[in-house]
């Protein structure tokens, strides 16, 4: 599908939660230390949700700021997608969750889950493409994960790497020619580098899943580096190519904040100095969906993004699947 009409961020928003979780915290409870962390990964500090509130929480609070950002109210909104692979149930639709606290009452509500860290960048195609029928001028996009709780307490390599946080953009039709979404690139590769592997159909929770420890995330971390150096700069120059612009053209490079050894690794095999890319990992871990847009709502948010900038969001998740959008700012 060729998006024609011009599709602009028009908000952003994030929510961080309050209890921030430094790296001499959990070497207080894992074997692990804040050099070691730091020097592995670059984290060092995260957030946690705190107990008894959940993704729908979170995405709420940042729907609030983008929609004011965006000077939209929840009551226009015409659709929401909520990307996570940490919802608030198995079954019952977070975004509708969602719906239901902001009163966005006449939005269509859709879910994009098990993508881990793309899920993000599906829904904002999923909206992009949406935004092609006239009968739709607004899409509230919400990506957000509580990896917190998905996490073994006891497992030193997942446990460091994640913190919590949603991240909202507010979608519109623009009306400058040349500007919003310019391309894409989106590919996969299957692979048990990342994932839950119990709770579903092909491993239902049961007594034997509990014990050994199956409902937590577990990681291949030397594959996750190898799939991120690679596919990433990949991505991104098969979306600039479809562009027909430069990688050197673009001003901001809105990238997977896994790790910022990975994104180090990764810019530098395009060339590109770290002074065009936002890190928002260091004090923020794997935000999981929210990652690549809390950098963006770094910049938006500091007015760092001008008109006719061009930019990119670039991630890889769980699968393993990978995407990168070009953006031209209005």
């Amino acid at each position: 599908m060729s998006i024609a009409a011009p599709v602009v961020v028009a908000g952003t928003g994030i929510y961080l939660p309050e209890t921030v979780v430094s790296n001499n915290d959990l070497a207080s409870v894992i074997d692990t230390s804040d050099e070691w962390i730091v020097g592995h990964t670059g984290i060092r500090e995260r957030r946690w949700l705190e107990p008894g509130r959940a993704v729908s929480d979170m995405c709420a609070e940042a729907a609030d700021l983008a929609l004011e950002a965006a000077s939209l109210t929840p009551a226009s909104v015409d659709v929401i997608i909520v990307a996570t692979y940490t919802s608030d149930e198995p079954l019952r639709s977070t975004a509708l969750m969602v719906k239901e606290r902001l009163g966005a009452h006449r939005a269509l509500v859709l879910d994009v889950t098990h993508a881990a860290c793309v899920n993000g960048l599906h829904a904002m195609l999923l909206g992009c493409c949406l935004l092609q029928d006239s009968s739709i001028g607004s899409v509230l996009v919400l990506a957000a994960d509580a990896a917190s709780r998905v996490t073994d307490p006891q497992e030193r390599t997942t446990r460091i790497l994640f913190g919590d946080a949603a991240a909202a953009v507010v979608l519109r039709r623009g009306t400058q020619a040349g500007s919003g979404l310019l391309s894409w690139d989106f590919g996969s590769e299957l692979s048990h580098a990342v994932e839950i592997p119990a709770g579903g159909s092909s491993l239902p929770p049961s007594a034997a899943t509990l014990h050994a420890r199956q409902h937590y995330v577990a990681m291949d971390g030397p594959a996750v580096w190898d799939a991120a150096t690679r596919w990433l700069p990949d991505s991104i120059l098969g979306a600039m190519a479809r562009a027909g612009l430069p990688v050197t053209d673009v001003s901001h490079f809105f990238v997977h904040q896994a790790n910022l050894n990975i994104i180090k690794a990764a810019m530098g095999k395009l060339g590109i100095p770290m002074s065009r890319v936002p890190v928002t990992v260091d004090k923020l871990g794997n935000t999981g969906s929210a990652g690549v847009f809390t950098a963006l709502h770094h910049s938006c948010s500091h007015g760092l993004l001008r008109p006719g900038d061009i930019y990119v969001l670039s991630a890889i998740g769980a699968g393993f699947q990978w995407g990168t959008l070009c953006f031209r700012h209005a």
